[in-house]
């Protein structure tokens, strides 16, 4: 509905990305703008500078032959100066978080056991 009266109104923690001829330029803080679609200038996309948290399970192998299941936990959020490099180079975030997570699990896990007795 916004669209067609030429307005946009981009969230909190959100930016939203205009198009001009089919190439991403401008990046649109929150707050309401006007986007005039009649000279080819459209929305692209929403991107959420929000933090988000992505669980990662995979089997390693410790120093001493051992697999253990570990569980990584990372925290990301896109950066509002960086937005338009967000916006434009994701493919799936996510994959590759899981996939750089797998690379560097498998090169450095030191597992720390800590028995308590009583």
């Amino acid at each position: 509905m916004g669209q067609a009266l030429c307005c946009i109104q981009v969230e909190e923690s959100t930016v939203a990305i205009t198009e001009p001829c089919g190439k991403c330029k401008h990046v649109l803080k929150p707050g309401y703008h006007c986007s005039p679609w009649c000279f080819g200038r459209q929305l692209a996309g929403k991107l959420s500078l929000r933090v988000q948290q992505l669980d990662v399970r995979c089997e390693t192998k410790t120093k001493d032959n051992v697999f253990v299941n570990v569980v990584a936990s990372i925290q990301y959020r896109a950066l509002a100066e960086k937005a338009l490099d967000a916006f434009s180079n994701r493919s799936d975030i996510r994959a590759w978080i899981q996939s750089y997570v797998f690379d560097v699990s498998a090169v450095n896990c030191t597992v720390e056991v800590s028995v308590i007795s009583s």
